[in-house]
């Protein structure tokens, strides 16, 4: 069962809150879980549980804590708007410092990887790029990752974007690809937010594809033998 914990953020020693998961049966790696631009929500400790049950202990920080602690939207336009101007009011350097205290809280316990959704995507992206002990990153549907194109991760990478997608044009994903030509940039025949299913745009298929690559990768990225 998963609890709220606190940690204090590398950057200026703010201390947040994160939704902790401990793994199920064998570990098999840390995992800093991203959020969406709407907080820690239900769906975010859902994803936590599942990801537990793949055996990775699961740590999803309230980045937005300093603007509002505990911040957990719906999908109305005014939760919307209140996570657009949160996003866009906490800076990248200050999110990499709360990345960092997250991985180091679970690195002592075996490799650490980093997964991410909508801002959050951007995080992991971030995460890989500049956080120390990071084993892999597999980053959904970040918009504004090509904002970042120029950073090269230091840790296997992939990216999973929906080619109808309203939000990112596909000249922003271009982009990226040409700065990164050997990263691997997945498209699928969804729209933004294919992830989540509150979303209107969840796509079942791209989301169980989406994951098993992700899977893939942890597993690939871990170090850990497999005893099966």
């Amino acid at each position: 069962m998963g609890e709220i914990i606190t940690f204090k953020s590398a950057f200026d020693g703010f201390e947040l809150q994160a939704w902790h998961e401990p793994y199920r049966d064998a570990r098999r790696g840390g995992l800093i879980l991203g959020q969406e631009i709407f907080g820690v929500t239900d769906h975010i400790r859902e994803l936590a549980d599942r990801f537990a049950h793949d055996g990775y202990e699961v740590i999803a920080p309230s980045f937005y804590d300093r603007l509002e602690p505990g911040f957990a939207a719906d999908y109305s336009q005014e939760a919307i708007a209140r996570g657009l101007r949160y996003s866009n009011e906490t800076p990248w350097y200050q999110v990499a410092g709360d990345l960092q205290a997250a991985i180091d809280v679970l690195k002592p316990r075996g490799p650490v990887h980093v997964a991410g959704y909508c801002w959050g995507g951007t995080a992991a992206w971030l995460a890989a790029c500049r956080c120390d002990g990071v084993a892999s990153a597999s980053a959904f549907y970040g918009r504004r990752i090509s904002e970042l194109k120029d950073e090269t991760p230091r840790c296997p990478t992939i990216l999973h974007f929906g080619k109808a997608d309203a939000s990112i044009p596909p000249q922003r994903i271009e982009d990226i690809r040409e700065c990164h030509p050997d990263l691997s940039i997945y498209l699928y025949e969804a729209g933004h937010g294919f992830f989540s299913d509150r979303r209107a745009d969840y796509h079942a298929d791209s989301a169980q594809l989406a994951r098993l690559r992700t899977l893939q990768l942890f597993h690939r990225t871990s170090g850990i033998r497999s005893e099966e």
